[in-house]
């Protein structure tokens, strides 16, 4: 077998950090290098993924060890001082995609003809929650995964409908 037959091709650029800078206890600011994000820069809480995986276990309520966080493996991997401390630019970027900003959260307002009101009825939230998500954010990641649900069932009832 030669080298070109070792690796099957997707397609898909895989992700990879250009730079990342440690913002908060829990939080990274990260330049993305390639992938869905490549030219982005996200602000983004890793709570859940560190609270999620017990190999992170020793990030959680640790913000001096959090704040170890540096780039490997030409910014495919995020790694933190300590025993195999490593987070993949992959699941970041799926972290990533999940999260929502303020002005995402004014796009999804528009585009699905809701008002603050509406939004706060169909998300469970109080119309003072919804008006501080569009000023200032964070928007929660629940929120924002109700947000993406929303939309789905939507575009699935249209298309039954057509």
């Amino acid at each position: 077998m030669n080298a070109s037959e070792e690796f099957l091709d997707t397609g898909a650029v895989m992700a990879r950090i250009a730079e990342i800078r440690v913002v908060g206890p829990s939080t990274l600011e990260i330049d993305w290098a390639e992938g869905m994000r490549a030219g982005r820069r996200d602000v983004l809480d890793l709570t859940p993924l560190v609270g999620s995986y017990k190999v992170y276990r020793p990030l959680r309520g640790a913000p001096e060890l959090f704040a170890t966080a540096r780039l490997i493996e030409d910014g495919d991997v995020v790694a933190w001082s300590g025993a195999d401390l490593e987070m993949t630019a992959e699941l970041i970027e799926t972290l990533a995609e999940q999260a929502m900003t303020p002005e995402d959260f004014a796009r999804f307002l528009v585009k699905n003809n809701l008002t603050h009101e509406a939004a706060a009825a169909l998300l469970g939230r109080s119309r003072r929650q919804i008006e501080y998500y569009l000023a200032r954010g964070p928007i929660p990641r629940v929120v924002a995964l109700a947000c993406f649900g929303y939309e789905a069932f939507a575009a699935r009832q249209r298309s039954d409908a057509a």
